[in-house]
C-alpha cells in the first residue's frame, strides 16, 4: 500500500472507534490438508518458500507464530532489483508482490502445512490483486516455487480445494517461479510485533494471528 492510502486507512480504522478495532474478522474455515505434500525430513534442516497475500506486515506476523518456522522475512520477490523499494513496489507497476519468505525446519512442518496455514488464515485467495483495504499488483496471492516439487505441491493443492469449492470463488492464486527475493526496508520487519496498537494491525492483522491460534493449535507458537 502507498504510503499515503496506507496512512488513510490507519485513519479510518481510528475514526472507525474501538469496537470496530476491536472486532475479529470472521473466521475462515480450516481447509482440508494437502492430499499430495513433501514429506517430513527424518533430520532437523532449512528449507525456503516465499508468499505474498497482501500487505507482508500480516503474512509475516502469522508466520512468526508457526511452529517450526525459524524466520519469516517482509520484502519484495517478481521484480528486478533495480525496483526493490518499497515507494516503487507501491506504484504496482514493478512486477513485484509484497512478499514474506518463510525459513523453516522441514523436519518439524512440510510446505503442504505452510499452505494450508497460507490458504486458510494468512489470506483470501480468491481476492484478485487486492486484499482488504489493499489494492494493486503488489498485492496479488502468489506462491513463489524454488523447485519443481513446490510447484507440484502447490498446483495440486489449488486444484483439491477448487475441487472440493471450499471458497465460495475460484483460487487466483499465481504458482510462479521464484527468481529472487529482495528484503524490505528495516522499518517493515517485524511491523505488526513493534505496532500492536496501531489500528490497521489491530483490525487487519492481529485477527490473522487469533485464528492461526484457534484454527491450527498444534502449530501456533505463542513467541
Amino acid at each position: 500500500m502507498k504510503s499515503s492510502t496506507r496512512l488513510a486507512a490507519i485513519l479510518l480504522a481510528s475514526l472507525l472507534g474501538v469496537t470496530a478495532c476491536n472486532a475479529k474478522a470472521s473466521p475462515a474455515a480450516a481447509l482440508p490438508a494437502p492430499a499430495v505434500d513433501t514429506p517430513r525430513a527424518s533430520a532437523p534442516g532449512q528449507q525456503t518458500v516465499v508468499l505474498s497475500g497482501g500487505c507482508f506486515w500480516g503474512v509475516q506476523a502469522v508466520f512468526q507464530h508457526v511452529k517450526g518456522v525459524i524466520s519469516a522475512t517482509s520484502g519484495y520477490a517478481g521484480g528486478s532489483a533495480r525496483t526493490a523499494e518499497y515507494e516503487i513496489v507501491s506504484t504496482g507497476e514493478t512486477g513485484h508482490a509484497e512478499s514474506v519468505q518463510v525459513v523453516y525446519d522441514p523436519s518439524l512442518i512440510t510446505y503442504g502445512e505452510l499452505l494450508r496455514v497460507f490458504f486458510s488464515v494468512a489470506h483470501d485467495p480468491t481476492e484478485l490483486n487486492r486484499q482488504g483495504p489493499d489494492e494493486g499488483t503488489q498485492y496479488r496471492s502468489s506462491i513463489f516455487f524454488t523447485n519443481d516439487e513446490q510447484k507440484r505441491v502447490a498446483d495440486a493443492y489449488i486444484a483439491q480445494l477448487d475441487k472440493a469449492k471450499v471458497f465460495p470463488s475460484p483460487i487466483v492464486t499465481k504458482v510462479e517461479p521464484l527468481k529472487a527475493f529482495y528484503p524490505a526496508e528495516a522499518y517493515h520487519q517485524n511491523y505488526a510485533a513493534l505496532h500492536p496498537n496501531q489500528p490497521y494491525i489491530v483490525f487487519n492483522d492481529a485477527p490473522k494471528v487469533e485464528h492461526l491460534r484457534e484454527q491450527f493449535p498444534a502449530l501456533y507458537t505463542g513467541k
